[in-house]
């Protein structure tokens, strides 16, 4: 008996020495930090697909590595991005953690290319007409959006300048999307153009509902156009032309969205 205890207990020994090694191996590979990291953002993230998102997680590692070494600006953006996707805007205190993320991201960038603090205009604004196209903005849609929040190319964003512009474009990106709803709501065929006067009412309904909105929150907007019931948009048509034949007049669903667009934008302040 007391020869096998001595056998487990050099087992146990070595299994110990064994293990201690291995985690000094992970630790000075840097392997430590890089998955502690990667866990707590699969917890906070929480994706449909956990080992995707692992994969995709060490790629955009993979290419800040790169950018440490070479230094493309594109990379640093493509990785701020992505941190960005993490998180809905309406997940308020993961979707700030992943904004400071891409800013030190970009600020690291741009401090490596001019030896500055803050994030470089020119990355800053690429990062947002990125952002509003991967929220399925077109150039158009976004074009008057970004004229009012960018940067001058040599200028620098501090953080809070940064973070209201990446939470406007984010929820303009849901508004739109809201308001291409209503045009659907308001057309009588997908493959037909929504009638003029319908199409004002709707939009006064959603002008009003962007002024009642409480505060200076972007997201407040989108929490307000987002409370237009189906009961109110049928009012406004009611409303619109009670008995009366249709004119003729109609409006496209381009036409509509730049018209929303217009609503919104007019409540952003001018960046200066």
């Amino acid at each position: 008996m007391a020869e096998k205890r001595r056998a487990g207990v050099a087992m146990s020994d070595a299994a110990s020495g064994s293990c201690e090694r291995d985690g000094a191996f992970v630790c000075e590979a840097g392997a430590s930090a890089l998955l502690r990291v990667a866990l707590l953002k699969l917890l906070e993230s929480r994706p449909e697909d956990p080992v995707g998102f692992l994969a995709e997680h060490f790629a955009h590692a993979h290419l800040s590595a790169e950018a440490d070494d070479g230094g493309a600006e594109p990379q640093a953006v493509s990785r701020a991005l992505w941190n960005l996707s993490l998180a809905h805007h309406s997940q308020r205190s993961a979707f700030n953690n992943n904004i400071r993320v891409a800013y030190d991201l970009l600020t690291e960038c741009g401090r490596r290319q001019r030896g500055t603090g803050g994030v470089r205009g020119r990355l800053y604004t690429e990062m947002l007409r990125c952002l509003c196209s991967e929220g399925g903005l077109s150039g158009s849609t976004a074009a008057p959006l970004l004229r009012r929040i960018q940067c001058r190319d040599y200028e620098s964003a501090p953080f809070e300048l940064f973070r209201q512009g990446v939470l406007t474009c984010a929820v303009f990106a849901d508004y739109i999307r809201t308001s291409q709803c209503l045009y659907a709501a308001v057309a009588s065929a997908p493959d037909r153009p929504a009638e003029r006067a319908l199409c004002r009412a709707v939009l006064a309904t959603l002008r009003d509902a962007l002024e009642t909105a409480d505060g200076a929150d972007v997201a407040r907007y989108l929490e307000a156009s987002a409370k237009i019931s189906p009961v109110k948009v049928a009012q406004a048509m009611a409303e619109a032309h009670p008995g009366k034949q249709p004119d003729g007049l109609t409006m496209d669903a381009q036409e509509f969205e730049d018209a929303a667009a217009a609503l919104f934008i007019a409540r952003v302040r001018m960046v200066t």
